[in-house]
């Protein structure tokens, strides 16, 4: 009787490691399927813009709205895998007509016939196919392409990001609202309009005018005193300004201050991380690991809002959270106002991440209409992290083809 108890033990320990060994392995993405990409498809869609925001003021002629290229990638076994990039043509030089061209012309035929496993191979050929300048060339267009094969093989494997990841991840990401007022006039009704959805937190653009910023960062601090309060330059102030206004920014209670300078000003970046004034947060100028290793190194920062569109998609976004975490740095989550799937992605990492900070993630503000079966909602100044597998969200296509342009 002992022996068959014995015997019952060790097959049941033998069983369970065996599963967790192919959970590991799936995780690892080791696991191999039988299966070929069979079809890249680009679809160019727009989505309504909701009140003012720079970025997206078009030039006279083009379509009105957020520009997005919704990527769809087909298996030979049927399985489908959506992914987007969402290029913004005032923040940095892509755009929907290069990210579409791009991926139509050039990744598609080299990506067609591979192994959707092969990611590091994947990532290789797209580099081979659209050269790097100072870093990764076209990483808004790759992350369509990285997260349409990070959803597919997900479904393969029937495991969400933070079970691929083996970690285990936060239920809702709390968000933090965007204010770029064009006047100080403006100022009071923007929060009122965050807090009636429930936001408590907020992240203002600044630059080039400092007696404007200081003034609106004042008004920003009177009005929610407890709130996270972030300020974001986007490179639009210049070295001896940014000197300047950081220690004042601080008295007035903002938190950190996000790429003062432009992205090649690396001396400055120095001076200002040892000012000490503000937590020194970069974005603009990290597109890969690589540079990202270099600044950590030569001390020019103190963070990084991370934003998977600007850096190729998760699979370089995850590298860079970690390199970050391991360094002891600020890892805060941001956007480039990211639509429907775009925004999966970046909840799913920011949720398997365990973000710390209100992220900076302004689709839900700015942005109305979806690509989704079920579209996000904010409650509570919060957004749920998906919990499907894949990117965990479902894309209905009846809508996808009413958003979709057809003259590009």
């Amino acid at each position: 009787m002992q022996i068959r108890q014995t015997r019952r033990t060790f097959v049941g320990e033998m069983a369970a490691l065996s599963a967790a060994l192919v959970s590991h392995w799936r995780a690892s993405g080791q696991t191999q399927m039988r299966t070929k990409i069979a079809k890249i498809e680009s679809l160019p869609v727009t989505y309504p813009v909701v009140g003012h925001f720079k970025f997206f003021e078009g030039p006279p002629g083009r379509p009105a709205g957020r520009p997005a290229v919704v990527v769809k990638i087909t298996a030979e076994d049927g399985t489908v895998g959506w992914g987007q990039s969402v290029p913004t043509q005032r923040w940095s030089y892509e755009t929907l007509e290069s990210v579409h061209s791009t991926i139509t012309r050039y990744l598609a035929p080299e990506l067609t016939g591979q192994d959707p496993f092969d990611i590091d191979g994947l990532h290789a050929r797209m580099d081979r196919a659209i050269a790097p300048s100072f870093s990764t060339g076209q990483p808004i267009c790759k992350a369509g392409i990285d997260l349409a094969l990070f959803d597919l093989t997900g479904k393969l494997l029937r495991q969400t990001p933070a079970q691929r990841w083996g970690r285990k991840s936060l239920d809702r990401i709390t968000l933090s609202w965007t204010l770029n007022p064009r006047t100080l006039d403006e100022i009071e009704p923007l929060i009122a309009a965050g807090r009636a959805r429930g936001y408590r937190n907020f992240n203002v653009k600044v630059a080039p005018d400092p007696k404007f910023d200081l003034e609106l960062c004042r008004i920003v601090k009177r009005l929610a005193p407890d709130g996270f309060l972030w300020a974001d330059a986007n490179g639009g102030y210049d070295e001896e300004t940014a000197l300047a206004v950081a220690p004042k920014l601080a008295d007035i209670g903002v938190a950190v201050l996000e790429q003062p300078v432009a992205a090649n000003r690396l001396r400055a970046y120095r001076r200002l991380k040892k000012q000490g004034a503000l937590p020194i947060i970069m974005d603009e100028g990290i597109v890969s690991s690589v540079e990202l290793d270099e600044f950590i190194a030569m001390e020019l920062l103190d963070g990084v809002a991370m934003k998977p569109a600007r850096c190729g998609g998760l699979t370089e976004a995850r590298r860079q959270v970690e390199r970050v975490q391991n360094a002891g740095l600020m890892f805060l989550g941001s956007g480039l106002t990211d639509p429907d799937i775009s925004l999966a992605a970046s909840l799913a990492l920011y949720g398997a991440y365990e973000l710390k900070y209100p992220a900076a993630l302004n689709g839900p503000q700015f942005l109305s209409g979806s690509v989704l079966k079920r579209p996000f909602e904010v409650v509570e100044g919060q957004l749920a992290v998906p919990t499907g597998r894949g990117l965990g969200v479902e894309v209905d296509e009846e809508k996808l083809q009413r958003m979709r342009l057809k003259d590009v």
